[in-house]
């Protein structure tokens, strides 16, 4: 047996100009990482190239993925490039598997430099779906603008990088394996964890363990549902909710993470997780959840597949927020949602005297508000809600928000709602998307947009639509200066607000790997109908945004992809 140390090589290799990282990282078809010599590896030595030598040399990096097609294949890479690139520790998921809100714990817990997720969250998997590679710093939480732009930048210079091919880790077994490398970085180490076990512990630490068993075990226990949706956190459902607090095992289905997520796509919504909503429609269960493929995700079903908006999710949540131990202790120094998310929020922060923050599309806006020991829970409308126990969007921790607000009020998840209703009045909220989109169609689209809506005379138009008229009262592009550090992020969307309040918003997403996503975000406020028709009460609203934005007629589409 060969025990020489390790060779490190550099390996020439030449830019690829299309390596920016988004809002949720690097996200491509899986066929572009597979097909492009050394994109893969461009991409993994521009990450470690942005972290300074001396902070990299040494130092601790957690990995983990949710477990798509070419998971094993891009953490083989990255463990050969952490050893070469002077990393001292890898800190990995055992069989590389590891949610989302997990890492975040982990990076923080033991004080990493930061972590690189292999995730394209809700986007489908498999070999002809997409891949995703994201870099989350010290904080836990995703990189900042800054440092995606720093990797940007090497990447497209790039001709060269270093990497120990030799270099083989066993994921299975649990353990540290050390390796003798030929180059002055050394040890390097390779830690294999159990993928759930601190994040469990750091929720127990949250939330009131023997009052969740009671709900879920105990003498009048309600019956729940969890779809995990074949993406990452199924082990941690299972340990979680059915070992622990004692749930039947038949509650979790899809618990299994796949390479493609059983054919379907790991999209917590109404669309993608139809089945969850069927089985709830006969009453047999009381509680109902989905995740997306990373774990970082939710969406709440009540009895009857009463269906819980993400942004009523958030309010109900703050408004009930010390049934939760962790609040109770902590306090709660402020709530935030991103931009295009309803003002259901807004109501309870102005109600309970809690400062509120607004923020672009992006959990690192929220991080930075965090760190600033200045919010303590936030959610966005696109199925995310966390708080400041990590920096990232959390599945299961809301679920388990949920779970706390239904063991201590002992009410159903429809009468919670309609109670904050009938409290708060309701915001009716709805979200069209057009996916897939020639880019320069809609680039075109939305530029044109603004400089219609942000001209002069566009504020106090009026816009009828049978018996309802509104008028512009505001219009603008949302721009945000962070309270925090003062950066300026612009050009985050466009917003039509009218004079009772409704809303009317558009976006381009950056959360795809092929085309453009087009969104059109409406919200309206009732104080005394609230038990309408959603979609009936927003139809005027969105006859209005489809007239300004003329988008069936640029786009040659006639409807939206997704209605949530």
């Amino acid at each position: 047996m060969d025990n020489s140390p390790l060779q490190v090589l550099t390996v020439p290799t030449a830019p690829y100009p299309d390596q920016r990282p988004g809002t949720s990282g690097l996200r491509k078809k899986v066929f572009v990482f597979q097909s492009r010599r050394h994109y893969l590896h461009n991409f993994i030595h521009s990450i470690f190239s942005s972290i300074d030598l001396r902070d990299r040399q040494g130092s601790t990096v957690v990995v983990g993925g949710d477990g798509r097609f070419f998971n094993r294949t891009a953490i083989d890479v990255i463990v050969q490039m952490a050893a070469a690139n002077g990393v001292g520790r890898l800190i990995i998921g055992q069989h590389g598997i590891m949610c989302t809100p997990a890492i975040s714990c982990v990076i923080r817990k033991y004080k990493a430099i930061g972590g690189i997720i292999l995730t394209a969250s809700h986007n489908p998997g498999g070999p002809d779906g997409d891949f995703g590679i994201k870099f989350n710093t010290a904080n836990g939480g995703p990189a900042k603008e800054e440092v995606t732009n720093k990797i940007f930048q090497i990447s497209k210079t790039l001709d060269e990088f270093v990497i120990c091919p030799r270099l083989r880790v066993d994921l299975t077994t649990l353990g540290k394996q050390a390796f003798d490398l030929e180059n002055k970085f050394k040890p390097f180490t390779v830690e294999v964890v159990d993928s759930v076990e601190s994040y469990a512990n750091m929720l127990r630490n949250i939330f009131d363990f023997a009052a969740l068993k009671d709900l879920l075990s105990g003498e009048n226990h309600i019956k729940i549902r969890l779809d995990a949706m074949h993406g990452v956190v199924g082990p941690y459902v299972r340990r979680i909710l059915c070992e622990e607090l004692g749930c039947p095992a038949n509650s979790a289905i899809n618990c299994v993470p796949v390479e493609d997520f059983g054919g379907r796509r790991p999209d917590p919504n109404l669309t993608y997780a139809a089945d969850l909503v069927d089985s709830m429609r006969d009453g047999q269960y009381d509680f109902g959840a989905a995740f997306d493929g990373d774990g970082d995700r939710n969406m709440i079903l009540g009895k009857h597949g009463f269906f819980v908006t993400p942004s009523d999710s958030v309010a109900v949540i703050a408004d009930n927020i010390f049934c939760i131990p962790y609040f109770q202790h902590a306090g709660v120094r402020g709530f935030a949602r991103s931009m295009p998310t309803s003002a259901a929020l807004d109501r309870v922060a102005k109600a309970t005297k809690i400062e509120l923050y607004e923020t672009p599309t992006g959990w690192k806006f929220f991080g930075n508000l965090m760190d600033a020991g200045r919010l303590s829970f936030c959610g966005e409308e696109n199925y995310g809600t966390g708080a400041d126990h990590i920096r990232e969007k959390d599945g299961l921790w809301a679920v388990l928000a949920w779970l706390s607000i239904l063991a201590t009020r002992r009410q159903s998840v429809e009468d919670i709602v309609k109670d904050h209703w009938i409290k708060y009045g309701r915001n009716y909220f709805t979200r069209y998307d057009y996916e897939n989109i020639d880019i320069d169609t809609a680039c075109e689209m939305m530029e044109e947009l603004e400089i219609m809506i942000t001209d002069k005379s566009f504020v106090k138009q009026r816009f009828a639509v049978e018996d309802k008229i509104y008028q512009v009262e505001k219009a603008d592009t949302f721009d945000y200066t962070d309270p925090v550090d003062s950066t300026i992020s612009r050009n985050q969307g466009l917003r039509i607000i009218f004079s009772d309040g409704s809303r009317i918003i558009y976006r381009l997403s950056g959360t795809g790997s092929d085309g453009a996503t087009v969104r059109i975000y409406i919200d309206s406020y009732e104080k005394e109908q609230v038990f309408e028709d959603t979609q009936v009460m927003l139809a005027s609203l969105a006859t209005i945004a489809l007239k300004i934005s003329q988008l069936h007629q640029r786009t040659g589409r006639s409807g939206p992809s997704v209605i949530t």
